[in-house]
């Protein structure tokens, strides 16, 4: 074609889109803020503009067409879907209409023409900076009932969204979402329970093919944290066609009509209700990575090719009819589209490994990562020196595995085994990574005083069942969570009355910690119990003895709740930080 395409982003997650406009044989030209974005030296032209600067874009986008043919413009992972329909819509090119745009760019807005429509969504209110007073928001909340969820209504990757189980969490919750807004505008609403499903699709000519049907994983209340998402999806054909009719009821309630089009849907106890529509592709590498590798399809090659007003050929020789199923929560009604499925052929899974609060020493593993079966790429995203967090959000985890194969099972364990093999080893005596064991340490101080002045068999087990909920609720979590606070009661009576040397002594320099393990933790130790990389404890204590060969003499108490809070990371920070004072020890 020879023409330019205007692509909205530079970062990691625009590579596919800019590779895809080269393979078509157009110019890509980028835009970001940033002019340090991983993405820039991989474009035909760069132009440092701010993707929310829609007249910025207007205007650069108008030279482009006088100058030498503009073909597109075109944003994946990114929050800026009306910029690009602005431009667009006033240029003629091909591309939802910006009043559809900014529909699915609000999520007050987004909710209203829900509503309107009768697609079934959760129950809101949306706040402003100005209408934040407490009362009013405790009314909010006590009307939706707990939990619910309050979110920014302008961005993306989980920022500023968090679940709240009481009134006392609302306010803090509030403010961080308008925080996180654009606008300072936020919206809470009703908490959805159920499954959670993310969706791609393509609509052009009034057809909907649905390009991408992935399981989400999502842990770590009152955050929403998507450790990864495999397809193909694991839900049966029935639920799967409602939840598919649920969102395209939703695409056409906002009114796209040509481009990309992603969902985030739950199927609830009440059926299928839809979370969120953006009007682009998904970001999290399931556009660019797991539904290529699934589907042996190029997504945003074919998205590009309708962007450009041509025949997304693969596309419609590959796709098959589906019908038009909606739950009976949608009444008697019609289909807003014809729909097609271009399914997998093959079996895709992402996985994310995360951190402990710290700093990075170094990164092990990554190679052994990389050489798993199956692995089909590595994407590490922190290194030695960066700051890193237990995840608050969705943009800050510390690297992505991607594997696929003929099978499901066989994707997941190659995903889930490569971020077992990667460590992130700490910095020392830094005081976010001792303020996350101290936590810690203090919950266990109080539980273990608590549990030794009660004297009957029936009030103890009361008081575990109470210590089990607070460490439930504790973010960020306990390594092995599932089991920590059995152990911990255990370890609360050997230090009183039963086994004192296994928890009082300790482990000799040098001495290989799998061999020390003592009899209280057998059970977790000989356990599939995983932590949040997918480590059991014994693999984590395998990789101590890996990479930490010559540890100093360690006290054996500490070393195991360090083991227990933090998984091998706890370990290695413990072993790295004995001599030290004033730590979390």
């Amino acid at each position: 074609m020879d023409k330019n395409i205007l692509i909205l982003g530079a970062g990691f997650l625009q590579k596919p889109a800019i590779e895809a406009a080269k393979n078509i044989g157009c110019r890509a030209v980028v835009v970001d803020a940033n002019e340090g974005a991983v993405c820039v030296g991989l474009s035909d032209r760069f132009e440092r503009i701010d993707l929310k600067d829609k007249e910025g874009i207007y205007e650069f986008a108008k030279k482009l067409q006088k100058e030498g043919g503009l073909a597109a413009i075109f944003t994946a992972g990114t929050d800026f879907s009306a910029s690009v329909s602005y431009a667009g819509e006033r240029l003629g090119l091909f591309c939802h209409s910006y009043e559809a745009a900014c529909n699915a760019s609000g999520k007050v807005l987004m909710r209203q023409k829900f509503s309107e429509a009768g697609v079934p969504s959760p129950k809101f209110f949306g706040v402003t900076k100005k209408e934040s007073e407490l009362d009013f928001v405790k009314k909010c909340v006590r009307e939706l009932g707990f939990p619910c969820v309050v979110k920014p209504v302008d961005n993306m990757g989980g920022r500023g969204c968090r679940m709240i189980r009481s009134e006392d969490e609302a306010e803090d919750a509030l403010q961080t979402a308008l925080a996180s807004s654009r606008t300072e505008n936020a919206i809470l609403e009703e908490y959805m329970s159920g499954d959670e499903y993310s969706i791609d699709a393509l609509i052009c000519d009034g057809a909907m093919t649905i390009t991408g049907f992935a399981d989400r994983h999502i842990f770590f209340p009152p955050y929403f944290i998507e450790t990864g998402h495999t397809m193909p999806t694991a839900i049966s054909d029935a639920k799967k066609n409602e939840l598919i009719a649920v969102f395209a009821l939703a695409a056409k309630a906002l009114g796209l009509s040509c481009g990309a089009a992603k969902a985030d849907i739950k199927y609830t106890e009440k059926g299928p209700m839809i979370g969120e529509v953006a009007a682009r592709l998904s970001g999290g590498f399931m556009s660019g990575w797991t539904y290529p590798y699934a589907s042996h399809c190029n997504l945003t090659e074919q998205a590009l090719l309708i962007a450009c007003g041509k025949t997304p050929s693969f596309l419609e020789v590959h796709r098959k009819r589906i019908p038009f199923t909606p739950p009976s929560s949608c009444g008697n009604c019609r289909a807003p589209y014809e729909l097609y499925e271009l399914p997998c052929v093959d079996a895709s899974a992402e996985r994310a490994w995360i951190s402990i609060p710290g700093i990075v020493k170094e990164v092990s593993g990554l190679e052994r990562a990389r050489s798993v079966p199956f692995v089909k790429d590595v994407f590490p995203r922190s290194g030695a020196g960066d700051a890193v967090v237990f995840p608050h959000n969705n943009v800050q985890k510390c690297g992505n595995v991607i594997s696929s194969s003929p099978s499901r099972k066989d994707s997941i364990a190659a995903a889930e085994k490569a971020v077992s093999k990667i460590v992130l080893r700490l910095e020392p005596c830094v005081p976010e990574t001792d303020a996350f064991f101290t936590d810690a340490e203090a919950a266990a101080s109080k539980s273990c005083t608590a549990e030794n002045r009660t004297a009957d068999k029936t009030a103890k087990a009361q008081s575990l069942v109470q210590k089990a909920e607070v460490n439930s609720l504790r973010f960020p979590p306990d390594a092995y969570r599932a089991v920590c606070s059995a152990v911990e009661s255990e370890d609360a009576y050997a230090c009183s009355e039963i086994d004192t040397a296994s928890v009082t002594g300790v482990i000799p320099k040098g001495v290989r910690v799998s061999d020390c393990v003592p009899r209280f933790l057998r059970r977790l130790y000989e356990s599939d119990e995983r932590d949040w990389n997918h480590r059991s404890f014994a693999e984590s204590c395998a990789l101590f003895d890996e990479v930490c060969p010559d540890h100093p003499e360690l006290d054996a108490k500490k070393f195991w709740r360090a083991g227990l809070r933090g998984g091998v990371q706890g370990m290695l920070y413990f072993a790295d930080t004995i001599d030290r004072a004033n730590t979390g020890f």
